[in-house]
């Protein structure tokens, strides 16, 4: 879940602040200057914040199930030294399948 300081500072990024337990209603203004923050745009940026955070979730999936770089990259030299620099090559389905396995939705 986005954190309400998350959200407080996408509305202003030099706020200084501090929040208790993660609780709209317990802000510390430390800077004394919310510039008319209300609570209602802190929630609303909240669950902005936390459905991009969402559809980002497959992405979030998939980065760790892809083989390093420099593995990749001598798949492809050896797929291209194969004439397989298509969709026959090992490198093209081993990312295939990591990005099938890890839909979009």
């Amino acid at each position: 879940m986005t954190d309400i300081i998350q959200s407080i500072l996408a509305l202003k990024a030099d706020a200084e602040i501090s929040v208790d337990a993660n609780d709209v209603n317990k802000i510390n203004w430390i800077d004394n200057n919310p510039t008319n923050i209300t609570k209602a745009q802190i929630l609303a940026k909240q669950v902005e914040l936390q459905a991009a955070y969402d559809d980002l979730d497959y992405q979030r999936k998939r980065a760790p199930e892809y083989a390093p770089l420099q593995e990749q990259l001598d798949q492809l030299y050896h797929d291209m030294a194969a004439d397989k620099g298509d969709k026959t090559g090992e490198w093209f389905k081993a990312i295939k399948k990591v990005k099938d396995d890890n839909a979009k939705d």
